[in-house]
């Protein structure tokens, strides 16, 4: 089966995981590995990876998902907040709702990733709070991620 490997990333998070996907599949059968791009659209199955905003993907994803038919889907992604799966979850539920009726998705995955320093400083400037002391928290324990297990268990969700 013919795949193609499409993500965005601008802080280098879901890049990772689309490195350990193509590392992970037979390179011959793939017809596409970068940025969302028609040349994706060919494959028989497309890997899906983005990056959370405002509780759904980035714009460029959602414009390319848009415009898959009938391609098999796997979504990927990740998220500065994380740790909880019913968030996660909600998040792949706002991204499947981009994709038309023919589109099957056959897997998901999300991890926690880390955020650029700017929203640490953002944080700390904010009034000291219950709030503020659990998105400081949040942010550190964000910092090693995605990490070693988070790239395992992307491997093991990906489909036959």
């Amino acid at each position: 089966m013919s795949y193609a490997i499409v993500y965005s990333s601008p802080t280098g998070n879901t890049a990772m995981l689309a490195q350990a996907i193509r590392e992970a599949l037979p390179s011959e059968a793939c017809r596409y590995f970068g940025g969302p791009d028609d040349q994706a659209l060919s494959a028989e199955r497309i890997y899906v990876g983005f990056w959370t905003d405002k509780g759904t993907c980035d714009e460029q994803t959602a414009r390319f998902l848009e415009r898959l038919t009938d391609q098999q889907v796997f979504l990927f992604g990740t998220a500065g907040f994380g740790g909880a799966a019913a968030y996660f979850d909600q998040i792949l539920g706002r991204v499947k709702e981009k994709l038309g009726p023919a589109v099957q998705v056959v897997g998901t995955y999300m991890c926690q990733g880390k955020m650029p320093p700017a929203v640490r400083r953002r944080y700390e400037a904010m009034e000291d709070s219950p709030r503020r002391t659990a998105m400081l928290e949040n942010f550190d324990r964000a910092v090693s991620h995605p990490d070693e297990q988070d790239l395992a268990q992307l491997r093991a969700a990906l489909p036959e």
